[in-house]
């Protein structure tokens, strides 16, 4: 694992795909013709100023809880990642790409934000696979009682 992998995980790659997905839905939208979700541009302002927020405290939150450099080092089973195995995709999946599907306004957007999830499940794979070979039984019990993007809390 070369450093860039070690810190950034997939995170690039499935960041260019997501990115791709919507201007792909972008372009859809007319065409599939799905109506709008509400009639408000200001909720829509207000739920995606709010989603931002929420993205930025579980980014900060999970860079405190896992500095760059101990990446693919250690096992963290604390702070965001007693939640998430994933807190920085998490936040970007969770809250940012609903909030941001509510602010364009169109159920096309909302089923995007959620094949979001499976595009992600599948970009992780190789990643959880590699931390599964470093921390081979602690990264298994850990996974039994974290969820990927969200939490488990029973």
């Amino acid at each position: 694992m070369n450093n860039f992998q070690r810190i950034f995980g997939t995170g690039p790659r499935g960041l260019l795909v997501s990115l791709i997905l919507l201007v792909i839905t972008y372009f859809l939208e007319p065409v599939v013709g799905l109506p709008q979700i509400h009639s408000s541009y200001m909720f829509g302002i207000i739920i995606f100023s709010f989603s931002i927020v929420l993205t930025f405290i579980v980014i900060v939150w999970s860079t405190k809880s896992l500095h760059p450099n101990q990446r693919g080092r250690e096992l963290i089973k604390s702070g965001a990642f007693k939640y998430f195995r994933h807190p920085l995709y998490a936040a970007f999946l969770i809250f940012f790409n609903l909030g941001l599907a509510l602010f364009l306004n169109n159920y096309v957007y909302v089923i995007w934000a959620i094949l979001q999830h499976v595009v992600w499940h599948i970009n992780i794979i190789g990643e959880e696979r590699l931390m599964n070979k470093i921390f081979p039984e602690k990264y298994r019990q850990y996974c039994t009682k974290t969820g990927r993007f969200i939490p488990i809390f029973w």
